[in-house]
């Protein structure tokens, strides 16, 4: 290995959806600095001689700051050890890897990055619905629900309705009322299905089923990671047929 430093993907949060890779990474690493929402049994993975350091940052909670998480970074691989930085989901996907590469390339430090399982693909494979469909989703689009500045980020809801493709929210559960009421301002129809998924790929996981009208009211307040699936291919397969013919023309 000619880096000593690995972004890792964790996936959504089953063991069984690691990597080979990441596997591997887990048991070979010295130090470990993980995010809070890593399953504990993906933890248990790591070599006895790891150290492990719960970087995560959480809503309400104390944690670190990304500035404290990129200088550790930096000062565990300067140490000269294995040092994997495991994210929950996929490292390049709303996980903040642009600043922690950043830090370790002005510190002239290699770093590799390894993909892991995102939340939108391990929902939709819940599911069992496709995310695109040939002449009903020709398009996907990931966005998140939660800015730097603590509310609802300022997306082009009009571009994105007309896109007329399926949306896939991060962070989006203390938001799905105002991301709603934008959507349907922007001329979504409010009979749009719309599903949220907590916790998905594990046990506990939760699902929500509804249309983008709706979904505020009846998703109250998830305590786990959430993720919010909205467009004509989330229709079920009983609907599917009727609704999603009426939202293309509606």
């Amino acid at each position: 290995m000619s880096a000593r430093v690995f972004l890792v993907g964790a996936g959504p949060g089953d063991p069984d959806l690691l990597t080979i890779k990441a596997h591997r990474l887990l048991q070979s690493a010295d130090v470990i600095l993980h995010d809070s929402l890593v399953d504990p049994r993906i933890l248990s993975l790591a070599a006895d001689h790891a150290e492990l350091v719960d970087v995560g940052k959480r809503c309400g909670k104390h944690s670190a700051t990304q500035t404290t998480i990129n200088e550790l970074l930096v000062n565990y691989a300067r140490t000269g050890q294995i040092i994997v930085r495991l994210k929950g989901g996929d490292p390049m996907i709303f996980g903040r890897a642009t600043e922690e590469m950043e830090s370790l390339q002005a510190a002239k430090i290699d770093c590799e990055i390894i993909p892991g399982i995102t939340a939108a693909t391990a929902a939709a494979a819940s599911l069992q619905r496709s995310l695109t469909q040939r002449g009903i989703a020709r398009s996907l689009h990931f966005l998140a629900g939660h800015g730097a500045e603590g509310g609802l980020p300022a997306h082009d809801w009009v571009a994105l309705t007309r896109a007329g493709g399926t949306l896939v929210v991060y962070m989006g559960s203390q938001t799905v009322a105002g991301l709603a009421s934008h959507l349907i301002e922007a001329g979504m129809n409010p009979a749009m299905p719309a599903i949220a998924v907590e916790n998905a790929s594990l046990p506990e996981q939760n699902i929500t089923s509804a249309t983008i009208s709706t979904l505020p009211r009846q998703l109250g307040r998830p305590s786990g990671p959430t993720i919010l699936l909205i467009g004509a291919a989330m229709a079920s397969e009983e609907e599917f047929a009727v609704t999603a013919a009426q939202l293309m023309v509606g």
